[in-house]
C-alpha cells in the first residue's frame, strides 16, 4: 500500500508542477512586448513619437494577424492593425523589429514585428504600399525586453 501511495503522490507533483508550468507561460499566447523607440516611428495611419509603447496580440485565439499597440501602461490603445504573417530564418531569443528609412527628414517607418523565439512575425500593411529600399531597411534586436532604434544590430529584413 505505501508504494501505492507513492506514486500518487509523486503523479500529483508532476500534475501540479506541469499545470503551474503552464500557468506560468499563458501570457505569452498574446505576445505582449515592450518596444521603446528613441525617436517618432511612423506605423499605419500616424507617427508615434518617441517612447515606450506595448505590442500585442490582439486576439491570439482566433486571429493572429491583428496588432494592437497601447502606451506603456496600457492605458492608451494609439492603433489596432492588419499585418500579414512573415517568416525570419533564424528565431531569436529577443524581440527583433525591422525599420526603412523614408529620407527627407520623415521618420523611420515600421515594417516588421517578431516576438522572441518566434520564427513568424507581423508584417504591418500600410494604405499605400510604400516603395522601400531593401538597403535602406534595418532590423533591429533588443537584448532586453525593451528596444530602441539606434541599436541597430544588422540590415536586412
Amino acid at each position: 500500500m505505501k508504494v501505492n501511495k507513492g506514486y500518487i503522490v509523486a503523479g500529483l507533483i508532476i500534475a501540479f508542477s506541469l499545470f503551474f508550468e503552464l500557468a506560468a507561460h499563458a501570457d505569452e499566447s498574446d505576445q505582449t512586448t515592450t518596444v521603446t523607440f528613441s525617436q517618432p516611428i511612423q506605423i499605419p495611419g500616424q507617427v508615434l513619437p518617441a517612447g515606450s509603447y506595448l505590442f500585442k496580440l490582439a486576439n491570439p485565439d482566433s486571429d493572429r494577424n491583428i496588432v494592437q499597440i497601447f502606451n506603456a501602461d496600457r492605458t492608451a490603445l494609439y492603433a489596432t492593425l492588419q499585418t500579414i504573417p512573415t517568416i525570419r530564418e533564424e528565431p531569436t531569443s529577443q524581440t527583433v523589429v525591422t525599420l526603412a528609412e523614408q529620407g527627407g527628414g520623415q521618420p523611420e517607418v515600421l515594417l516588421k514585428w517578431f516576438y522572441p523565439g518566434s520564427e513568424t512575425g507581423n508584417e504591418f500593411l500600410y494604405p499605400k504600399q510604400k516603395e522601400l529600399a531593401q538597403d535602406e531597411q534595418q532590423t533591429i534586436v533588443a537584448n532586453r525586453p525593451t528596444v530602441s532604434n539606434s541599436d541597430t544590430a544588422g540590415t536586412g529584413n
